[in-house]
């Protein structure tokens, strides 16, 4: 545990850039071989959409990381936080802890408001307009979500008294998450299942990806599922019967073009 304490204390950009890259070529091969869904599709104009709006994430989280680094450490000195407020307790399990409240209040609790509020709505839907889901589709993000999204994981840091390593832990863990419950894969039912006992597996995620409500309101969660089933978000559905997509935004003009989906935000249709 000390050793990857270290290890997150001073990840290089290039690792954690390493790490992206090769999430995404991971499972992209492995979706390649082992599809869930055989998209009729120009895949290569798909994921140039999302690794665009991929990179714009990246661009937002560094030019804003030096708040995240503040926030932490003044956490530290100043002995503030739920972290710092517990009882002495194994290293193993304060690690748990605080990665499972960093996943509650920077994904479930970020992701559920994003749908629940009106205008925040308006920048999450480019993520629900997707009708290819695949592993690129983890961080098709339109830039202003970006920033809603920074702000809640700061604003967990302040609240949860993280140290910046378990935070660069945190991102790692979750951006490794979302492209792998993203993944155009299909695993065992009976894998999926137990695995959806404690993180947040492929099928379970899907079931969010749903064109119509409720079950775009299901499954809110990024890394652990506990959340979902403690806050009763937890849905499930035949993956057979999953269709992609948003009922607002069926036509590809609206869901498959760049500019436009840098417009929906600001269009008055976006509305949920």
């Amino acid at each position: 545990m000390n050793d990857i304490i270290a290890y997150f204390s001073t990840i290089p950009s290039s690792h954690r850039s390493l790490i992206l890259v090769g999430g995404i070529t991971f499972f992209w091969l492995i979706e390649n071989a082992f599809p869930l869904f055989n998209f009729t599709y120009k895949k290569w104009h798909h994921a140039g959409i999302n690794i665009f709006m991929t990179f714009t994430t990246i661009v937002v989280n560094f030019c804003l990381a030096f708040i995240l680094l503040k926030s932490a450490d003044w956490t530290i000195a100043n002995n503030f936080g739920i972290l710092q407020w517990l009882p002495e307790m194994p290293l193993w399990l304060y690690a748990l802890v605080g990665l499972l409240l960093l996943d509650l209040i920077g994904a479930y609790l970020v992701h559920l408001v994003e749908h629940k509020t009106k205008f925040l709505w308006r920048f999450h839907l480019i993520h629900h307009t997707d009708t290819w889901i695949d592993t690129t589709t983890a961080n098709r993000h339109h830039p202003g979500e970006s920033v809603i999204r920074f702000t809640f994981t700061a604003m967990g840091v302040l609240i949860i008294g993280s140290p910046m390593w378990m935070v660069f832990l945190y991102q790692t863990l979750s951006v490794v998450a979302t492209q792998f419950n993203h993944a155009n894969i299909s695993l065992p039912k009976r894998v999926d299942t137990i695995l959806s006992y404690f993180i947040v597996s492929p099928d379970m995620h899907k079931v969010h990806h749903h064109y119509i409500l409720p079950y775009t309101d299901s499954n809110y969660g990024n890394i652990f599922s506990i959340w979902d089933r403690l806050f009763g978000t937890f849905m499930t559905l035949p993956k057979e019967e999953i269709i992609y997509g948003i009922d607002t935004h069926p036509k590809p003009e609206e869901h498959n073009e760049l500019k436009n989906l840098l417009k929906i935000p600001f269009q008055k249709q976006s509305l949920k």
